[in-house]
């Protein structure tokens, strides 16, 4: 069972796709690694042996890519500063609406509460027994 920096890697996934599920490691970052460290990219991670998950936890370490718990914090500091600062985006994530520009008037109704079902959702059966 592999596991890099905190997190297990899934057993049955090409190991491509099981560097994906470290945060901050999306699929073309994970094919540059693959590639550094020469492993091919359709070997099981269940296979990986215990030298080439070193030699992964190496080159990532070596090139200071920001993952798991640093990226989160990073990513939670930048939403705070634009909090503070009062801009429009930081209010935005106050409000939890989206701060990207995207429409809400149809969309992001779960979001802000406005969910509208159809017409017949709640309705009661008619032929009930009294």
């Amino acid at each position: 069972m592999a596991r890099i920096s905190g997190v297990t890697l899934p057993a049955n996934k090409r190991a491509e796709i099981a560097l994906t599920y470290i945060f901050g490691i999306g699929l073309t970052r994970s094919k540059e690694i693959l590639s550094a460290v020469d492993i091919d990219l359709n070997v099981k991670a269940k296979d990986l042996t215990e030298d080439e998950v070193s030699k992964i936890t190496a080159h990532i370490q070596e090139n200071n890519v920001a993952i798991e718990g640093d990226l989160r914090r990073e990513v939670l500091a930048n939403v705070k500063r634009l909090k503070e600062s009062g801009a429009y985006r930081g209010t935005r994530h106050t409000k939890k609406l989206p701060s990207r520009g995207q429409s809400t008037k149809t969309n992001s109704r779960t979001v802000r509460g406005n969910v509208r079902r159809t017409m017949g959702s709640g309705r009661k059966v008619a032929a009930q027994k009294t």
